[in-house]
């Protein structure tokens, strides 16, 4: 007995001989095995995950080290007397690419539409590899080469837009047994000519069953289609209200349109869009993450490819313009004769007229009616100054157009014409005008202010009634106290 007790004693004693860390870890397994008793008796709907325990564990365990630093390089003094300085990286200065989406545009051909690191365009080569992985068998991928396209170069900041099409020699997920689209973004040692990285983005997948092919082939939902730029700000309801009325009434029963909020919906504006899509008119798409990448106008141009690319067989003819301007079309026309007089061209460009966004009308002394007017019905007076060279605006066929760009799209299949049956009255800086917009109440045909040349023009005012009673039968009168 004697002898066994000794052997106790000598057992317990070379266990705490044992090195600290031992010790510690015994200790906290023996606190988590007397919690696990513990959850027993505690009610039902007091949870814990395995992944909470591996983080404690994890946390606790003394035997997770944190990683060295890299070594750094040093100066080295060469055997010819020169001395080689060395540099040390660290970090990344913007992303080599942000995938927004990705769009299928016919049985062989994809789009993918993203952010890029500008100085990466602009001093490198970068290139971009496109992977079709089928789900059943993924050995049997086939790779193409990317063919890029930069529509807002010369305007991007931090980041420029980019969007790739990716045409594979034959057709793809033809058995319709789904699969993956796989972006190899590889920088070519843009920014290091030592490193050359290469980013694998998954950007597309298709589950079996899901892709239709009639979409390329079949008729388009829409006769006109708007795409939007992203609106942001404080942003003014009831010129936000004209708009949309105005343009619905225009457009007609087979127009859609797609507003991209980037901030700009707040609740006011919300409820001016609110009945139109109701009616089925308007998609909103909320994109405020894409703030967060410092791109030109809060990535214009990224959105309207988006648009163009996600919609392109949902349109036969697809408008690009802003908030602030009004398509207008000449008198003894319509929206329909003018385009299908031009359908043997991709896209057709229109021209501006430069409206002052502070001349009103005034045909009495009533002050409180001119306030009641709409917006385009009392800015009447244009800018007739032809030494300014004014951008046009555009609409296009979107099923042979491969990008869209801010003024006019340079990457597209076919013909284009510059009409003028079209044109777009430009209110600048209206729609953030939270307050009256007439400074000065004007009785005439012309004028001379600030050394500029005004006419009047009331090609927009002659609208006006038959705007609003349009508004009145579709929607009711829910927005005749809609704030300025």
């Amino acid at each position: 007995m004697a002898k066994e007790r000794e052997k106790e004693k000598i057992s317990v004693k070379s266990s705490w001989n044992y090195p600290y860390e031992l010790k510690l870890l015994l200790i906290v397994m023996l606190t988590l095995f007397s919690l696990a008793t513990l959850f027993q008796f505690l009610p039902s709907r007091f949870t814990i995950s395995t992944s909470d325990l591996r983080f404690c564990i994890a946390s606790s365990s003394p035997l997770s080290l944190s990683p060295s630093p890299p070594s750094l390089n040093q100066d080295q003094l060469l055997s010819n007397g020169v001395l080689k300085r060395a540099f040390n990286s660290y970090g990344s200065a913007a992303y080599s690419f942000i995938a927004m989406s990705a769009y299928r545009g016919g049985l062989n051909t994809f789009a993918i539409i993203g952010l890029a690191s500008k100085p990466l365009h602009d001093f490198g080569d970068p290139t971009y590899e496109c992977r079709w992985v089928p789900e059943l068998n993924s050995s049997e991928y086939i790779s193409t080469v990317s063919y890029r396209m930069l529509p807002d170069k010369g305007h991007g900041r931090v980041y420029s837009v980019v969007v790739l099409n990716c045409t594979f020699s034959q057709p793809i997920n033809a058995n319709n047994s789904g699969g993956k689209l796989i972006l190899y973004a590889n920088n070519s040692g843009g920014g290091d000519w030592t490193s050359n990285h290469i980013e694998i983005i998954e950007v597309l997948s298709e589950s079996p069953g899901s892709l239709n092919f009639s979409l390329f082939t079949s008729p388009p939902k829409y006769d006109y289609f708007y795409c939007g730029s992203p609106l942001f700000g404080n942003l003014s309801p009831q010129r936000i209200r004209e708009w949309l009325a105005y343009h619905v009434w225009l457009f007609g029963p087979k127009s859609h349109f797609v507003i991209y909020d980037s901030g700009g919906i707040h609740e006011e504006v919300m409820e001016v869009v609110k009945p139109w899509m109701e009616l089925g008119y308007v998609s909103l798409h909320d994109i405020r993450d894409e703030e967060r990448f410092d791109g030109f106008y809060h990535n214009q141009v990224m959105v309207l490819n988006d648009c163009l690319h996600r919609y392109k067989f949902m349109a036969k003819w697809m408008f690009f313009f802003d908030v602030d301007e009004f398509v207008y079309v000449a008198p003894n026309n319509t929206i329909k004769s003018v385009l299908d007089s031009h359908s043997e061209y991709t896209q057709y460009t229109f021209p501006q007229k430069r409206m002052s966004n502070k001349l009103c009308l005034s045909l009495s002394d009533d002050a409180e009616q001119t306030n009641r007017e709409w917006g385009f019905e009392k800015l009447v007076y244009r800018d007739v100054n032809r030494s300014i060279r004014r951008p046009r605006k555009y609409v296009m066929q979107p099923r042979n157009v491969y990008s869209a760009g801010i003024h006019v799209s340079r990457n597209y299949t076919g013909k284009t014409i510059a009409g003028n049956q079209t044109m777009y009255f430009h209110y600048h800086r209206t729609i953030v005008n939270r307050g009256e917009l007439c400074k000065m109440l004007i009785n005439s045909t012309e004028i001379y202010l600030e050394n500029r040349p005004f006419v009047l023009d009331t090609g927009m005012r002659d609208l006006a009634s038959f705007v609003k009673k349009f508004e009145l039968k579709m929607i009711g009168s829910t927005l005749q106290n809609t704030p300025t």
